[in-house]
């Protein structure tokens, strides 16, 4: 089965989808760094540059893939919405689609659905309906592919070749128990916030995020129940959404390098996996409540569409549920104890915002800024926060 990448980033869906037979044959970005990789991961594959420069896709393609730009759609970036500078690449990827109709899967931060009302969503669905595609999307989160990463995005499959739902409505595990944080497990938080939000996540890390353009690491720490407050390293980054360690390390300078944007930016593996399982072999349609989706609606967490009509559909972020391993296992050499100016600055924001936390979990920080705990661990050199 034949699969083009654009705006392949390092190659998330590629790899994923390669689990299921699926060969690339072109991948394209616009970024150099994700070209090395992308040259030195995928030997003998086609790497070309911007989407843009694209004047048609191969012949006889089955799946093209499109993790395209998200920084004007996400809760970080700017919210300018799908016409921003960044997403609005994807308008390319739909002239591509004007000859050919192979099946297409995207993937994207879930609040593109909340968006300026949902523009950005509008727009998509509205683009493929005008191709003739049947469609359908679910918001699913990485934990349930057993990553300790709490990461819930879009995915949004379009096709004329097979019905949508037979992929991403053909499995479904439940909504997981929620599970208050505490201390006596690793607590997981974003350490360069504090004043409106922690992303707190037990046993685990919150979403990582794109970090800077000029390679400034923001990387959530954690807080272990020994006392440590430690930040994952690059290596543990990339294992942490699936690649193997190392797969980004492409002879890039190790300072400010944008191994972490690219990790930050990348598609989940093992959720790209669980797509391309089932476009390679497509599940009967699950009996799922819905509902007609009617013209002002908000955009739910899945619904799908064609043919003129559009129905919600009630479904979880998690058609698996595949025990995830304890952040503990992805420790390794790479790790580096959060800085006592950090430390700070984090528990001052938490002061000052008034955010409810766990009992004991400032005092925990405190602890470790003063050292008055057993296995802290030495300093490493770390960036301020971004």
């Amino acid at each position: 089965m034949r699969l083009v990448g654009l705006y392949a980033g390092i190659g998330g869906f590629e790899l994923g989808l390669g689990a299921s037979g699926f060969e690339p044959v072109l991948l394209a970005d616009k970024d150099e760094n994700c070209q090395r990789v992308l040259n030195a991961r995928f030997t003998g594959v086609e790497v070309a540059g911007d989407v843009a420069g694209l004047l048609r896709l191969p012949k006889d393609v089955d799946v093209v893939t499109a993790g395209f730009p998200c920084q004007n759609l996400s809760m970080a970036g700017d919210k300018v919405g799908i016409e921003g500078s960044k997403s609005r690449d994807i308008q390319h990827l739909f002239e591509l689609l004007q000859s050919e109709r192979p099946t297409l899967v995207i993937e994207n931060v879930y609040f593109m659905l909340q968006l300026k009302g949902g523009t950005a969503m509008a727009e998509l669905v509205r683009r493929v309906e005008s191709l003739g595609y049947a469609w359908a999307y679910r918001v699913v989160d990485t934990t349930a592919f057993g990553l300790p990463q709490r990461r819930r995005r879009v995915f949004f499959v379009a096709s004329v070749t097979l019905d949508p739902r037979t992929v991403l409505f053909a499995d479904e595990a439940g909504p997981s128990e929620p599970i208050s944080p505490s201390l006596d497990k690793p607590l997981g938080f974003y350490w360069t916030e504090g004043r409106s939000g922690v992303g707190f996540s037990v046993d685990g890390i919150p979403p990582l995020k794109v970090a800077s353009n000029l390679g400034i690491p923001s990387a959530p720490a954690v807080l272990f129940p020994d006392g440590r407050v430690l930040v994952p390293g690059i290596d543990a980054c990339e294992r942490l959404q699936g690649f193997p360690a190392g797969w980004t390390d492409a002879n890039f300078p190790p300072k400010r390098s944008p191994r972490w944007r690219m990790v930050g930016n990348a598609v989940s593996v093992p959720a790209a996996a669980w797509v391309g399982e089932r476009l390679a072999s497509p599940g009967d349609i699950l009996d799922l409540p819905s509902r007609p989706l009617q013209d002002g609606d908000r955009w739910p967490s899945a619904a799908s569409g064609g043919s003129g009509t559009r129905r919600v559909v009630q479904i979880s972020d998690r058609p698996v549920r595949r025990a995830a391993p304890s952040i503990v296992d992805f420790l390794d050499d790479g790790w580096w104890a959060l800085s006592p100016r950090a430390l700070r600055g984090f528990i001052s924001r938490v002061n000052q915002g008034g955010l409810r936390v766990p009992d004991g979990f400032v005092g925990r920080l405190e602890a470790a800024l003063h050292g008055s705990h057993d296995g802290i661990g030495s300093q490493a050199p770390e960036p301020a926060p971004v």
